[in-house]
């Protein structure tokens, strides 16, 4: 609960309601991409008055690339654990545990990890960026 408060800090209260998105990922569930990347979503649609926020519980894989990306949303981590490598346009940052890194589109990023690994817990805004996200990768 307490990371979700935190998490909650980093939304902007003005966030704007996302257009038509995939089926909403699931409170309850995780999802997986290929490299082990795991994410829990920690809203659902419903909460704050519609789907203005995004908020997840992200589990990086040890050494893991994601590759140069871009979202529709203002992407937030407030990393928990482990180190990651945030790389915003070219620009390398490693935040650890108690750091917040923020990319916005439509601005590249790819986030990388060490032999640790990382936990983040991510803010989308506005929503739907998880929908998109979870509708890719393998439901757990």
């Amino acid at each position: 609960m307490k990371y979700l408060i935190a998490a909650a800090l980093f939304v902007s209260a003005g966030a704007l309601a996302a257009d038509a998105q995939p089926k909403p990922a699931t409170l309850g569930k995780t999802y997986v991409n290929p490299t082990g990347t795991v994410l829990r979503p920690l809203t659902d649609p419903t909460m704050y008055g519609g789907s203005e926020v995004d908020v997840g519980e992200i589990t990086f894989a040890p050494n893991t690339d994601s590759g140069d990306h871009v979202h529709g949303a203002v992407e937030t981590f407030y990393v928990l654990a482990g180190e990651l490598e945030h790389v915003v346009n070219g620009k390398s940052q490693f935040l650890k545990p108690g750091m917040v890194g923020t990319v916005r589109p439509p601005d590249k990023v790819r986030h990388k990890t060490g032999a640790g690994g990382a936990k983040a817990i991510v803010v989308w805004a506005p929503g739907g960026e998880m929908a998109r996200i979870a509708a890719r990768w393998k439901e757990q």
